[in-house]
């Protein structure tokens, strides 16, 4: 078995997000790996009204899942959701979906269709640039909350300006309706509420929760490693 995280918006460095999980999977023999989002400028495009968006962040997510016919899991945390739900389609050696504070969106939904009608106040959006982010001062209080303060200075040089585009981008398979699923409930989370979680939860197969924040695959990730291996 094999695992691919696909990290969550305004992010960069998947590979630095997941490590700790990571880490812990390789102990046990399982291999993982985090593909790069275009959108999030992480391929070399620089995000913006005309750069990469939704499509292309589906298109690198599906090549690093068709380049091994080993049985896979999908880890999609938050905005990965709405990348995974394009980019598992129709994929025999993806067996599992575990959507972290995530969505499972119907096809034509996209990530705008589970927000609010006014934009979180912990975004900052810059119209002129066609560009979105996760505002310093609030990205440890509101998302790593339960994490090292060690983690929280390192996260504050692993968050992307990414592309507007992918808010409104609608998905055109969703996966999750042909592939197990689990949804990770995150019940300390100040990004997306609990509540709201279990509400977006209720397509998945089965519903877990984890007392931690909005990453639990960093403040927990001997939880998120044993859940992984029990799918």
């Amino acid at each position: 078995m094999r695992v691919v995280f696909v990290h969550g918006a305004c992010v960069k460095d998947g590979s630095w997000w997941w490590r700790r999980t990571g880490e812990r999977l390789a102990e046990k023999g399982v291999a993982s790996e985090a593909p790069a989002l275009p959108s999030c400028g992480e391929t070399g495009a620089p995000a913006g009204a005309s750069g990469p968006g939704l499509a292309e962040d589906v298109a690198a997510v599906r090549q690093v899942l068709r380049a091994s016919d080993e049985p896979t899991v999908v880890v999609a945390h938050s905005y990965g959701g709405i990348v995974t739900a394009d980019a598992a389609a129709g994929l025999d050696t993806v067996r599992h979906l575990l959507l972290i504070s995530s969505y499972l969106p119907e096809v034509g939904q996209s990530l705008s269709s589970f927000g609010a009608e006014e934009p979180a106040p912990f975004l900052e959006i810059d119209l002129g640039d066609g560009t979105f982010t996760v505002r310093r001062d609030a990205l440890s209080p509101t998302f790593l909350q339960d994490c090292d303060t060690s983690i929280q200075r390192e996260a504050q040089n692993k968050t992307a300006r990414q592309s507007l585009a992918v808010l409104e981008q609608p998905v055109n398979s969703a996966a999750w309706q042909h592939i197990a699923s689990t949804y990770l409930v995150c019940a300390q989370d100040r990004g997306t509420p609990a509540d709201r979680q279990r509400e977006f939860a209720r397509p998945a197969r089965s519903v877990v929760e984890v007392d931690a924040g909005h990453h639990p695959f960093l403040s927990q990730p001997s939880a998120v490693r044993d859940l992984i291996l029990g799918l």
